[in-house]
């Protein structure tokens, strides 16, 4: 093989190479609702991992039974640069407030990277805020996101 040709082959690997990470985020449109909810409750984990980290809280049904709701947000390099997070931000027992978008199933899923708040439920403190997100009254905005990190999700 002539050198364009090996140049060719390196080429095409190095393609191959960049695209399959591209490949691996998958979307999710059509997925969850374009409305927002708010679903209020009591923290049992912060599973702050890659790719995205999960908040775990129990919140009380209409009838009072406890329903085990999962939240996914950004990655914790993108929660800790935006918004100063740790593994410790959300200790289970804390009472905090989810605005997002839920799951179109129904199941107790929610998505927090687009028009997302998280804040104390009894102070009002403002813990994470999308870029897009629409601040309600008497939310105190200690943390926000920062200017060319919308959402702080790494999207």
């Amino acid at each position: 093989m002539n050198s364009r040709g090996w140049k060719l082959v390196a080429l095409a690997v190095i393609l191959s190479a960049v695209s399959v990470p591209l490949m691996a985020h998958h979307g999710d449109a059509g997925r969850f609702q374009e409305d927002v909810s708010t679903v209020s409750g009591t923290i049992v984990q912060l599973i702050f991992v890659n790719p995205h980290s999960v908040v775990v809280l129990d919140v009380p049904d209409a009838s009072g039974k406890m329903v085990r709701f999962m939240a996914e947000m950004g990655a914790p390099s993108a929660l800790s640069r935006g918004f100063g997070w740790t593994k410790n931000t959300l200790k289970a027992g804390d009472k905090i407030t989810l605005v997002g978008r839920r799951v179109k199933s129904g199941a107790p899923y929610i998505n927090l990277t687009e028009r997302a708040l998280i804040f104390r439920t009894e102070t009002k403190e403002l813990l994470f805020q999308t870029a897009n997100a629409v601040l309600p009254p008497g939310i105190v905005a200690k943390t926000a996101a920062p200017a060319g990190n919308p959402g702080g999700a790494a999207y």
